[in-house]
């Protein structure tokens, strides 16, 4: 079976100046998604439910996680280098990171398309 893949359909870069105040609130900032859906002593499960026009402002993820798209759209995401990279996120899509709290992935997440995009996260946590 073909996984479906979601693709960077443009790329860019940003005024980290601009955004250097955001960005370092950002790298404290562990609300990963809209709603968090379960807690426990292993894992957090977050869905991220962005409306056309909704932005969730930088967050740093600091666990191995995983997102799976629900609901397919655009979205437009700036990360720490300075990088802009406009998704188009295809339904069942599902992408695994590892990081750290010493290699964090801090990134914001805008939807500049027409219909709501949702994903659902599940950080693991150690335990």
């Amino acid at each position: 079976m073909e996984q479906p893949i979601s693709q960077a359909v443009d790329e860019g870069t940003f005024d980290l100046a601009a955004a250097a105040a955001e960005l370092e609130a950002g790298a404290a900032n562990d609300r990963v998604g809209t709603r968090l859906l379960l807690e426990n002593d292993r894992v957090r499960v977050w869905e991220v439910r962005l409306e056309p026009g909704d932005r969730i402002p930088f967050h740093a993820h600091s666990t191995t996680h995983f997102w799976t798209v629900v609901d397919a759209g655009s979205g437009r995401q700036r990360t720490a280098d300075d990088v802009v990279r406009r998704w188009r996120y295809v339904a069942d899509d599902t992408r695994f990171f590892e990081v750290s709290a010493d290699r964090p992935l801090v990134h914001d997440l805008e939807n500049p398309g027409d219909t709501t995009i949702r994903f659902i996260t599940v950080e693991l946590l150690a335990g």
